[in-house]
């Protein structure tokens, strides 16, 4: 882990080629959605719905093949708390802030021990006071899901914004309620009791991936770049957990009673996948846990369904 911090340097450094790969045609780019929404096929329904209907708790999901339309779902239009996987409406307002010139990803940020928060992350380990850019702390948020760093940037954009652009978007549930680790900020404190860190639907939260993937999120080049940023995911307990070597764009999310990962898959097709968890009996904060688990296996049913490049 103490490499880490070392590592978001270096992939840093290494996003002028990372952004002109994507911009001239390499296979994250968007590509035009295929078809009209269809039923998945059955027998994935039914494997799927067997591991949620096994799991001791709730399990929802919206899953959908961009290449084919194939779409299935359960529970997709139910709100589930989302963990650390608010953190993706927060990289989008950021970007879009960007986009709008209204600040630039070089723009300073200073880190300070006031700044520090527990839980994820190596910010709160690191000697103060720190400079960073909006870039960095935007990495860090995204791929090492650290709270310090997702602070960082509700600091410099504010809670509201990201409302305002996810409304935009026509994700009307999907909200952020404070920073990570702290309600001093919150903006709905009822909401925020019942659902923590943040609030989405599985519909809402796949259908932000999708649009990501057709470069509508924000600008192709910026939702290019966030989904670069997102396949450096360090989580792959989850949907990846038994698709060795499948690349993906995606963000987890742990809170006691939740697990949660949404992303997209890079099989031969693009899959977009949003499963969330709630109510769930195991707690425990360890690779094993059942949240964890029930959501590895629904991406290992989703590669056996759609293979592998």
């Amino acid at each position: 882990m103490r490499l880490l911090p070392a590592l978001a340097l270096w992939a840093a450094a290494s996003l002028p080629a990372m952004m002109s790969a994507q911009s001239t045609g390499s296979s994250m780019a968007p590509r035009a959605i295929a078809g009209t929404r269809k039923d998945a096929p059955a027998a994935l329904r039914r494997t799927i719905d067997s591991l949620a209907d096994a799991h001791r708790g709730v399990v929802g999901y919206s899953i959908t093949n961009l290449e084919t339309g194939e779409h299935l779902e359960r529970r997709g239009d139910e709100t589930f708390t989302t963990a650390s996987l608010i953190k993706v409406p927060i990289l989008v307002g950021l970007f879009d802030l960007a986009e709008q010139k209204q600040l630039t990803l070089d723009d300073p940020i200073v880190l300070t021990d006031i700044d520090k928060v527990g839980g994820a992350g190596q910010l709160q380990f690191l000697r103060t006071p720190l400079t960073l850019r909006l870039w960095d702390v935007a990495w860090l948020m995204s791929t090492l899901s650290d709270n310090t760093a997702t602070n960082l940037v509700l600091d410099r954009i504010k809670i509201r914004r990201v409302w305002q652009k996810m409304e935009a978007l026509g994700l009307p549930h999907t909200k952020v309620h404070s920073g990570s680790m702290t309600r001093i900020a919150t903006v709905a404190p009822d909401s925020s009791a019942k659902y923590g860190l943040g609030v989405t639907t599985p519909n809402e939260m796949a259908q932000l991936f999708t649009l990501m993937a057709q470069g509508k999120a924000v600008s192709p080049a910026a939702d290019s770049t966030m989904l670069t940023i997102l396949a450096q995911n360090a989580d792959d307990s989850k949907l990846l957990r038994f698709n060795y070597g499948v690349r993906a764009a995606h963000k987890t999310g742990d809170v006691d009673a939740a697990r949660t990962d949404c992303g997209i898959l890079y099989l031969p097709a693009r899959i977009v996948a949003c499963v969330m968890t709630k109510e769930n009996v195991d707690t425990r904060y360890w690779v094993d846990a059942d949240g964890n688990a029930v959501i590895g296996r629904i991406g290992q049913a989703i590669t056996a369904q759609w293979g592998r490049r």
